[in-house]
């Protein structure tokens, strides 16, 4: 009977030490397991004589079940406090306002913005987009466009050349994407439409000016494509990027070398302090040029001039998106300040659409 009470003692004091569920577990095992201790006494009892069997029997199966009963209080006691501990650690505050996730704390770049706007504008007019090399030869750069060695236009851009390889020449870094123009035309028969955006390069830098910056080019080669189409691709696609019911438009006689004739296009705005406002208004504000494509620029790429004809323009894509954008001066769009590119960001999935509206 001693022998009894101790190891119920000893059980049930090991039972409420237990810390964790898994000590409570090895406690179970050693005491009611097969080999338990508990276990080999109720074995015990087939060996018994009757007598004994009623005395010991009662006091055998008192203590499995006093010891059952106290592995479950303390289980109990064990899962209770093992769910505050839980509770406690992934405790949320409803009353904070809810932390952005990365799809919405990112920014597009207004770059990368407006290549997309130009991209979808240009797209829902059957054109294509066409890239090319940063780095050009002097023929893809100057010469296949109109541009003879010696020529005084070529002093028309500030260009960054590099060492000279080991034939003696020397590349450039595309001081215009019109390098893709004569790619194309020398890859691709007509008919051709084609945007370009891209990086070029000049040695300028300014409020207005940077060493690197961009531009899109539009090219168009084809039977009957005349200055008439022209002008209407240019409104229309001012009054979709500016996202105005109507501009005016007026086009000025100028020169470039790979256009014949050439222009320079001003759209009619109105400027209220820093604001500028197209549309409306009694001012213009240049922000393109444009032109037949040179009959020597078609020659220079495989094209009779006789045959096919075409119109091109170029804008920069940095400077509209200033003008659109209310952005003052071009250098931040380099200087990488998160606190410039959240103001003047885009969200990820603010993807711009004609349907949806560009600037969304």
């Amino acid at each position: 009977m001693t022998d009894l009470s101790t190891l119920e003692r000893d059980l049930l004091a090991q039972v409420r030490a237990a810390s964790d569920e898994a000590a409570l577990e090895s406690l179970r095992v050693a005491a009611l397991g097969k080999k338990g201790s508990v276990s080999e006494l109720l074995k015990s009892l087939g060996a018994m004589t009757p007598e004994e069997r009623k005395e010991k029997g009662p006091l055998i199966n008192g203590l499995r079940d006093a010891v059952q009963s106290a592995l479950a209080e303390r289980r109990e006691v064990l899962a209770a406090a093992a769910l505050t501990a839980r509770l406690a650690a992934e405790r949320l505050d409803v009353t904070l306002p809810v932390r952005e996730g990365p799809e919405t704390r990112g920014r597009i770049h207004p770059i990368s913005q407006v290549i997309d706007e130009l991209t979808a504008i240009f797209a829902d007019m059957g054109f294509a987009v066409a890239e090319g090399p940063d780095i050009e030869t002097d023929d893809y750069n100057f010469t296949a466009l109109n541009f003879p060695p010696g020529h005084p236009a070529r002093e028309m851009h500030d260009t960054f050349f590099l060492q000279p390889d080991r034939n003696g020449e020397r590349k450039v870094l595309r001081t215009h994407t019109s390098p893709v123009q004569i790619r194309t035309m020398r890859t691709k028969a007509p008919p051709i439409r084609v945007i370009i955006p891209g990086r070029t390069y000049r040695h300028d830098s300014d409020q207005t000016h940077t060493p690197m910056f961009h531009q899109v080019e539009g090219l168009v080669i084809d039977k009957a494509a005349n200055i008439a189409n022209l002008k209407w691709i240019l409104e229309e696609f001012c009054k979709a990027f500016f996202e105005v019911d109507q501009v005016k438009m007026r086009f000025r006689p100028s020169f470039f070398p790979f256009t014949e004739p050439s222009a320079e296009v001003d759209i009619q705005c109105s400027r209220r302090g820093d604001e500028i406002r197209f549309g409306e208004g009694t001012d213009w504000l240049e922000i393109l040029g444009c032109g037949m494509v040179h009959p020597n620029v078609l020659r220079n790429c495989g094209l009779d001039p006789d045959e096919v004809q075409g119109f091109a323009w170029g804008m920069g894509i940095d400077r509209i998106a200033m003008l659109k954008y209310g952005m003052p001066d071009l250098r931040p769009y380099f200087d990488a300040d998160v606190r410039w590119l959240n103001h003047y960001g885009f969200r990820p999935l603010d993807l711009p659409t004609l349907a949806a509206g560009l600037s969304s």
